[in-house]
């Protein structure tokens, strides 16, 4: 005993922790290692797609195959292993009790047991690599009928077919989705049930509202998509048909399971990092968040449009032409409250003493080049340009216009924002304004010549394209050399990211307790935050973005600060 205090061994304070900090530390690492494994998976393809046939350095000879489930699996570890815990689950545990003024999570106990269930499915994942046959190479959507019929084995028997890579494969999203569920009902009962005293709806900081929303949005759409991996599995396991329509079944119900939850999907990932933008634009433009109240209405218009809209992934595959166009309609609309958030984030700069720090830098490439994928996104989602550039390069570069700068320039603006609070240790400002520029340029080197290689008509998932012939393939075949190089300069730009992590925290200076000057709670507390995170709990007497208040002596107004 010590202070009055249980003195916690190691495993329980870093390992089986019950903590929401150590806990979102955990899911920040596991995002981050998986996203090694995903870049490696993509550093291998990319270069076989530049000089198909050649030894790849570090791998060697890269199989069609295993082009295809390198594909695969990249795309699943990207979204649902990187994605949603460097967006959802580490930012929902790191910000959600600092920022509504509580000491922890509502159910600590199911906090810990959901990142070692999101721990479990990784490894599970991963283990696919190395069963007879391989990991899942039939695309990362998981299509009937290559998926339903055991990795291509008409006639597994059922141990071999439980083993499979498919099978594992639903067994790790299953266990992800389990993990997930945990932590979005901790996300919403505790802002609801643990908010400081006076923290109103509408003083509650916009992160956390969109984290809220986010969970709502997986916990509503999820659950088709369980019923469909269970019929799936069986499909596979024990032969049933759900999927074969040789057996009266429809290979086309699984793509709708799939897209009902797999188009929200994309706005669990993206209104986290809208949340960050909303948090870092006020601070560093020295103003208040504009129309903040108006923000909260589009994203929750946006949440309920989000799930009836998920047909226009489907817009060749024999689909009614009025559902298309039904569908279309609808993901036109859906593109309004997002245009609104994005002029509201853009009416909060005018005007603004901005200061181009590395947050800052990261929040705007953000915008810059997500606005990129959502202006191609509404090409994609008029059915009559999709039917051309369906299953294109088009697609590539536009998915990875949204969902690169989602998920990496949303993490990275909300880390090197709140690493000073929960780490106590300043970056280096110089490396981290290096690591900004490296990525930004690499990042467009990589995709934007996609663009023009899918209107040429250069199809996704084929690992040669040296047989098509007679064909003029240049300048295109030039492009995947450019797109090559620059994917591996991107990947390669990380390590500045990693060098002044080390650094920082071998001989970091440590930070002030509001480096920022910034007005919501979390700042309130020591850096880092102890365990309990407030020695009392604040009182909240006005919202969150209190910036260049008339009459005031500072340039902001804490949200617990009385006058």
């Amino acid at each position: 005993m010590e202070n009055g205090q249980h003195q916690q061994s190691f495993i329980q304070k870093y390992i089986f922790s019950t903590d929401h900090k150590v806990i979102g530390m955990q899911y920040a690492i596991n995002g981050l290692l998986m996203a090694i494994a995903g870049g490696f998976l993509a550093y291998v393809f990319r270069y076989n797609l530049a000089f198909p046939g050649k030894d790849i350095p570090l791998f060697g000879q890269l199989s069609p195959m295993q082009y295809n489930t390198f594909i695969t699996n990249h795309g699943m570890i990207m979204v649902f292993w990187v994605g949603m815990p460097l967006l959802l689950s580490s930012l929902g545990n790191f910000l959600i009790p600092t920022m509504v003024g509580t000491d922890d999570m509502a159910f600590p106990t199911l906090n810990m047991l959901s990142f070692w269930i999101f721990f479990v499915s990784s490894i599970v994942l991963l283990l696919a690599f190395f069963v007879p046959g391989g990991a899942y190479g039939g695309g990362w959507t998981m299509y009937p009928p290559l998926s339903a019929n055991a990795y291509m084995n008409p006639n597994p028997d059922f141990f071999q077919a439980l083993f499979s890579g498919a099978s594992l494969m639903l067994l790790a999203v299953a266990l992800e989705f389990v993990a997930m569920l945990m932590g979005g009902i901790n996300f919403v009962v505790t802002t609801i049930n643990k908010r400081a005293k006076g923290m109103t709806a509408f003083r509650i900081p916009l992160i956390v509202w969109f984290i809220d929303i986010a969970s709502v949005i997986f916990m509503f759409a999820v659950g088709p998509l369980v019923a469909g991996a269970f019929m799936l599995l069986l499909d596979i396991t024990v032969g049933t048909g759900f999927f074969d329509a040789a057996r009266g079944g429809d290979p086309i119900l699984w793509q709708h399971l799939f897209w009902f939850f797999g188009h929200p999907e994309v706005y669990v990932l993206l209104l986290p990092s809208l949340g960050v933008l909303g948090e870092i634009l006020p601070v560093f433009s020295r103003k208040p968040l504009f129309a903040y109240k108006s923000i909260i209405y589009m994203a929750l218009f946006s949440a309920v449009l989000s799930v009836v809209v998920w047909a226009h992934h489907q817009f060749v595959s024999g689909i009614d032409p009025r559902m298309a166009t039904f569908f279309s309609i609808g993901t036109i609309i859906i593109s309004i409250p997002f245009a609104g958030i994005f002029l509201a984030f853009m009416a909060t700069l005018w005007g603004g003493s901005i200061k181009f720090t590395t947050p800052m830098l990261f929040a705007l490439g953000f915008i810059g080049l997500f606005l990129v994928g959502g202006l191609t996104g509404l090409f994609l989602g008029s059915n009559a340009f999709d039917i051309y550039a369906h299953d294109s390069y088009f697609v590539v570069a536009h998915f990875h216009y949204t969902l690169f700068p989602d998920i990496f320039f949303g993490f990275f603006a909300a880390f090197y924002y709140w690493f000073p609070k929960f780490v106590g240790k300043d970056l280096d400002k110089t490396l981290g304004k290096i690591h900004f520029w490296l990525t930004t340029i690499f990042f467009n080197l990589t995709f934007f010549l996609l663009f023009f290689n899918g209107l040429a008509g250069e199809h996704r998932r084929i690992n040669n394209y040296s047989f098509f012939g007679n064909v003029n393939k240049e300048p295109y075949t030039t492009f995947e050399k450019i797109c090559t190089v620059g994917a591996i300069l991107l990947i390669l730009s990380q390590f500045v990211f990693v060098i002044n992590l080390i650094k920082t925290l071998r001989s970091g200076k440590k930070a002030a307790k509001n480096p920022w000057n910034a007005t919501t709670l979390e700042w309130v507390t020591d850096s880092p935050p102890k365990h309990g995170n407030f020695d009392t709990f604040p009182v909240v007497y006005r919202g969150p973005y209190e910036y260049s208040v008339p009459g005031c002596n500072e340039d902001y107004l804490p949200q617990n600060q009385e006058n």
